[in-house]
């Protein structure tokens, strides 16, 4: 019996991870299509700042992935978060900086 909770709990913190680093990888893909201006003009970071933390979020969740919801991985959701929920809307609410 317990062995089928340690299966469904594994299958739901893996799911859980490929969910996250999907958002992680979107976030990165995201940065990469912007032009480095439109981040000024949205009153921004820059882009090399935002390539860092999508990169490095990315990067910790591609090597967290089969070894759980950890402490960096709940940072690594957070920036690429961060990014998708801020920086993301400005950018696209700017127009010829694609």
């Amino acid at each position: 019996m317990a062995s089928y909770f340690y299966a469904a709990e594994y299958y739901l913190v893996l799911a859980l991870s490929i969910a996250a680093l999907g958002m992680e990888v979107w976030a990165l893909v995201d940065c990469l299509r912007h032009r480095p201006e439109a981040f000024s003009a949205a009153d921004k970071r820059t882009k090399p700042f935002w390539l860092i933390i999508t990169g490095l979020s990315t990067a910790i969740g591609a090597i967290s992935l089969n070894g759980g919801f950890g402490f960096l991985q709940i940072f690594a959701i957070l920036g690429a978060g961060i990014y998708l929920a801020d920086v993301k809307p400005a950018l696209q609410g700017l127009r010829g900086y694609r």
